[in-house]
């Protein structure tokens, strides 16, 4: 079965999650990724008692059930994530040993005064290409560590009561808050900022992809495996909608108490799995309370969050540069005309309004020529009743960029991105 080895177990820590409640530690893949993972399922009924191990049979309703009231909320392990989405690779946008954890990028970023190179914004596109280590711990709604560990560096996410502490070891720079911002506001409370990277464990990914009930996918239980030492179940999840670019996704399922232990998505094109998230060890006791104190180390610089995102609130309004991620896309959507989505399931396609002003040509002379020609290099000319426009493709999202600037972007073939432009008009 593809993508479906057994993994090997580690001696590392690791995450979980409380379930029916915030999720306890999550993590970041691109926003489209995710997306198509919450796509709508319909359960096509199926049973799994062949492979390895010998289990029970059970049918896919049946374990998305058993996912769903799975109620462990402590545990420990290692996380394994691998991203090859297709990505270039530009200077300064490697993984995270040139972005964060490499050494020079973190002290780099250690000059910064408002402690950016330890805010977890700034690790959202960490995990969006190559391979990491995550290190989780969880104790119930008020106790979570994660850390992603590359070979020169460490980042650290402590969250423990009201106490939020987030440490870059490249740049020696420590980021202290303690959740006292605005009731409700997801950035500012204590127990939801470790959430601030997310959907990048398999609990998260799963429950994004089993996210609604509908006709556009298939799920069956297809076989068994061993996944950190665990006896799984692997729910196959495929969609019938032709456009789409996903082939599969894969969860293997605890058969002991539901908990999601390895998610696989394979793009339709094959080759490796596009995202590949699964524990590599994991245990379901308490966590050593120690794990969820932490002190700076000597000589650390150590920034006020709360003031920060004060600061920032006065300078920016409600949401503030580095703390208002949200507020940010929200203006720049608006700038833009506003994001809409058409389509449903797996060939939902996101729309953004152009301005009239799209990408430069490749005619001409000078700066706006060179800039015109290179974008030739990389994406497609496509015309429609629409017009014309380029479209850039990875190995999962594609996007249509038309010559009046509007933006369609989704895990859907090029056609169908033709097809909906052609809609609009």
């Amino acid at each position: 079965m593809p993508r479906n080895e057994p993994t090997e177990g580690t001696d590392e820590w690791g995450e979980g999650r409380s379930p029916k409640r915030r999720k306890a530690v999550r993590y970041a893949v691109p926003v489209a990724v995710a997306g198509v993972a919450a796509a709508t399922i319909g359960l096509v009924p199926a049973f799994a008692g062949s492979g390895s191990p010998d289990l029970p049979k059970i049918s896919a309703k049946d374990l998305i059930a058993k996912i769903a009231s799975s109620d462990v909320q402590q545990l420990s392990g290692t996380v394994r994530v691998t991203t090859d989405l297709g990505l270039p690779s530009l200077p300064g946008m490697g993984g995270a040993a040139g972005s964060f954890g490499g050494g020079r990028g973190g002290e780099q970023g250690g000059k910064s005064d408002d402690g950016a190179s330890a805010a977890p914004q700034s690790k959202l596109m960490e995990l969006a290409s190559g391979a990491h280590t995550l290190r989780v711990a969880v104790d119930g709604p008020d106790k979570q560590r994660v850390s992603i560990v590359d070979k020169a560096a460490e980042y650290s996410l402590v969250h423990n009561g009201k106490e939020v502490w987030a440490y870059d070891s490249g740049s020696n720079t420590a980021v202290h808050s303690t959740g006292a911002g605005r009731h409700g506001d997801r950035h500012h409370a204590p127990k939801d900022l470790p959430g601030d990277l997310k959907n990048a464990t398999p609990q998260d990914l799963a429950k994004q992809a089993l996210k609604a009930a509908g006709d556009t996918t298939s799920v069956t239980v297809d076989g068994t495996a061993k996944v950190a030492g665990r006896d799984a179940y692997q729910l196959l999840i495929k969609p019938k909608q032709a456009a789409s670019t996903v082939g599969s996704i894969r969860v293997a399922v605890d058969a002991a108490n539901g908990t999601p232990l390895k998610f696989t998505l394979t793009p339709k094109s094959g080759g490796p799995a596009a995202v590949d998230v699964g524990y590599t060890n994991v245990d379901f006791a308490k966590p050593d309370a120690g794990l969820f104190s932490f002190t700076p180390p000597k000589g650390a610089k150590v920034v006020d969050g709360d003031k920060e995102r004060a600061k920032a609130e006065r300078e920016h309004g409600k949401q503030g540069k580095d703390f208002g991620a949200r507020k940010g896309a929200e203006d720049f959507k608006k700038g833009l005309g506003g994001l809409n989505v058409v389509g449903k399931g797996w060939t939902s396609i996101a729309t953004i309004k152009g301005t009239g002003s799209g990408l430069p040509s490749g005619k001409g002379q000078g700066a706006g020529g060179d800039a015109g020609k290179f974008l030739d290099s990389l994406g497609d000319k496509v015309s429609g009743s629409f017009g014309t426009g380029r479209v850039f493709s990875t190995r999962l999202v594609n996007a249509l960029i038309t010559d009046n600037g509007t933006v369609y972007v989704g895990a859907v073939d090029k056609q169908a991105l033709i097809d909906a432009a052609d809609a609009a008009k």
